[in-house]
């Protein structure tokens, strides 16, 4: 079990994360959803401890959570120049000879020996995807996993997040897409100013979307009257 309890974090005097708990099992795959500026990108850097929270406590079963308990996949990923995608692969599995790159590689067919600065977004993304793999730890983060990748590599990567949580693994991810998450998770948390106010089950997953366009829609209601 993964534990969050009154997690407080702010840039300056700007309060971002006020207080969020939330408790995360074994073998789930938990969605956290919000708008633009809830604060998914901040969550999940604090607990990679990225950042430093305010306040507010994080475990692992009975242990704190350690930075060594996570593999993250961040929006954004960086990689070294004139770097070949092998090499990156081969750096991130250097004490790990039991994960076997070609194998992996058969799945998402990159073209390992070019540079990665001539990969495509997706390219990038699928190859951050398979480096995160091989850490095989009991946490895997993924903010927005599914940015910039085709339909196809969307679903194998969906196939891969079934297995690893079929394997006990925790699993937390954040889209922009309803139906990414919808698709895949257990639960889904929905982030709002700082804070989870609500857990949507499987069950409810359509009260969500509802809700989710309501909100939307009459955020623009007025404003597309005037103007259309």
């Amino acid at each position: 079990m993964f534990k969050i309890e009154d997690l407080n974090v702010s840039y300056g005097e700007q309060a971002v994360l006020k207080g969020l708990s939330q408790t995360f099992h074994l073998g789930e795959i938990h969605g956290i959803l919000g708008m633009n500026g809830a604060g998914k990108t901040t969550f999940f850097n604090t607990l990679y401890q990225n950042i430093i929270p305010r306040s507010g406590l994080m475990s692992m079963g009975e242990k704190a959570l350690k930075r060594e308990d996570i593999a993250f996949l961040e929006t954004q990923n960086y990689f070294y120049p004139y770097l070949k995608g092998r090499e990156y692969l081969e750096l991130l599995t250097l004490n790990k000879p039991h994960f076997n790159i070609q194998e992996w590689n058969e799945i998402f067919q990159l073209p390992l020996e070019e540079l990665i600065d001539n990969y495509s977004t997706g390219m990038k993304k699928q190859l951050a995807f398979i480096g995160m793999l091989s850490s095989n730890r009991p946490i895997f983060i993924l903010d927005e996993p599914f940015n910039g990748v085709d339909v196809e590599n969307n679903e194998k990567i969906y196939q891969i997040l079934l297995r690893l949580k079929k394997g006990g693994k925790i699993i937390l991810l954040s889209s922009h897409i309803i139906s990414s998450l919808t698709s895949i998770c257990d639960k889904i948390s929905y982030l709002s100013e700082g804070k989870i106010t609500h857990v949507y089950g499987k069950e409810s997953f359509n009260e969500l979307e509802l809700q989710i366009k309501n909100l939307v829609k009459n955020k623009i209601d007025q404003k597309l009257d005037t103007l259309l």
